[in-house]
């Protein structure tokens, strides 16, 4: 309805996307968006629909990711009928790719569900165990109980024993 929960990547500036119609669009060029609130474990759904963009290839088409406490990247990307690969829609970003392709065409709505465990650090700040997630995409398994050992490059900070907020990628594309 409105993104007074959300600001600007690394601000207290507010978000810069647009919220029309019941969604909220990706404003490109205005920055990733973060929750206010921070989380650890976290069960999450999550609608969104990306736009045609059929004259684009790879990862130029319709980009975004949702980072979980801001360091681990699920995809968000067009891989309509794509053989499953680490970068892909629903990929957790360079370390696993999703077991199938669930995605649906561009244009229609979809969406994530996704059970994440945070990982366990002792009292020393020693990490004894490492995050762990379940991924449906469309309401298929993706990802079950996948063991995640590092953070997926573009985390907002070093501090993995802390609890982050939800961040929605701004790629430059129209994603909703």
């Amino acid at each position: 309805k409105d993104l007074s929960q959300w600001v600007k990547r690394g601000s207290n500036e507010p978000a810069g996307w647009k919220v029309e119609n019941g969604y909220m669009e990706v404003v490109p060029g205005t920055g990733d968006i973060c929750s206010k609130e921070l989380f650890t474990d976290v069960q999450l759904h999550v609608e969104f629909w990306l736009p045609l963009m059929a004259e684009c290839t790879g990862q130029a088409r319709a980009n975004s990711g949702v980072y979980l406490q801001g360091r681990y990247e699920v995809q968000v990307l067009d891989s309509y009928g794509l053989d499953p690969q680490a970068n892909d829609c629903g990929a957790f970003y360079m370390l696993a790719k999703p077991l199938v392709n669930a995605c649906r065409p561009p244009e229609h709505w979809q969406t994530y569900d996704i059970f994440f465990q945070a990982p366990r650090f002792n009292e020393h700040g020693t990490r004894i165990s490492n995050a762990r997630a379940s991924v449906l995409l469309n309401g298929v398994w993706i990802h079950h109980d996948l063991e995640i050992p590092q953070p997926t490059g573009g985390e907002i900070d070093h501090n993995y024993a802390e609890p982050g907020p939800l961040l929605l990628q701004d790629h430059g594309d129209l994603i909703r």
